[in-house]
């Protein structure tokens, strides 16, 4: 194939992943927010308890990723319902390995972070970049969807240590990841900051930023929430992320043609 044949061929593969927008930021942070009162809604309030709760919601999450690796583009509802219950897994692994097997939150948070790392070298050794605008086979995917797991989990971990092993209460320890993504913001914007490097780091970081607000909200008083509950901040966000995704659907993001070339 001539270089020429090339790019237009390039030209016409479909990323399976959104573009990075407003609306993406905002979905996924309610998308984080509600898998931490999700994970404790099922497991605490139904009483299902969280070893339960963790197979029903793989179960489900692994039935969602294979509608989400069939579509083989990007398709809204299909990519968020994807991240919505990864985010709930991701909350419940860490739960988990706190609760059940009695981790402390210092070594998972280590433990994750060094697989995502491990996650992230191999992905680069094997595709030769770690870019979200170029998701387009099966196998960067597979490794995409790895990578926000491991964010998930990580972050959920790294909240909680903050919140509660360093007592620093939720409201706090969301302040405290919002300004540092400020900072990742204005080194991006400002500082030239590589931008695959500042999306991953404010993936890991709106985690635990929407964790902590979703603790705050819907956590007993006495806890250090405001004590609005888990099924009303669930149902809220929830509501929200629909919303918003019903109307990505119908607009110019669903779906979008690469822009650039297959590396």
């Amino acid at each position: 194939m001539t270089p020429s044949a090339a790019r237009q061929a390039s030209a016409s593969v479909l990323n399976r992943v959104p573009s990075v927008t407003a609306a993406f930021w905002l979905i996924k942070l309610m998308a984080v927010t509600m898998g931490e009162t999700a994970a404790d809604y099922l497991a605490v309030n139904l009483g299902l308890g969280l070893t339960v709760t963790s197979l029903i919601m793989t179960v489900v999450l692994v039935v969602a990723l294979i509608i989400q690796f069939a579509q083989k583009r990007y398709v809204p509802w299909a990519y968020w319902l994807a991240v919505v219950l990864i985010s709930v897994v991701g909350t419940l692994i860490s739960d988990n390995l706190v609760d059940n097997l009695g981790v402390p939150l210092e070594v998972i948070t280590a433990v994750f972070t060094v697989a995502l790392v491990v996650t992230f070298a191999v992905w680069y050794a094997s595709e030769r970049t770690l870019s979200i605008h170029t998701i387009f086979t099966t196998r960067r995917e597979s490794f995409y969807w790895l990578a926000i797991l491991f964010t998930f989990a990580l972050g959920t971990s790294a909240g909680d240590l903050l919140a509660e092993s360093f007592d620093l209460g939720y409201l706090t320890t969301g302040a405290l990841f919002g300004a540092i993504i400020a900072v990742i913001a204005f080194a991006y914007y400002e500082l030239d900051l590589d931008g695959i490097a500042a999306f991953w780091l404010a993936y890991i970081l709106t985690r635990p930023l929407g964790a902590s607000f979703g603790d705050l909200l819907s956590q007993p008083i006495e806890y250090g929430g405001l004590g609005f509950g888990t099924v009303y901040t669930s149902l809220i966000f929830l509501g929200c992320i629909v919303a918003i995704v019903v109307y990505l659907t119908n607009s110019k993001d669903h779906p979008a043609k690469m822009a650039t070339d297959v590396d």
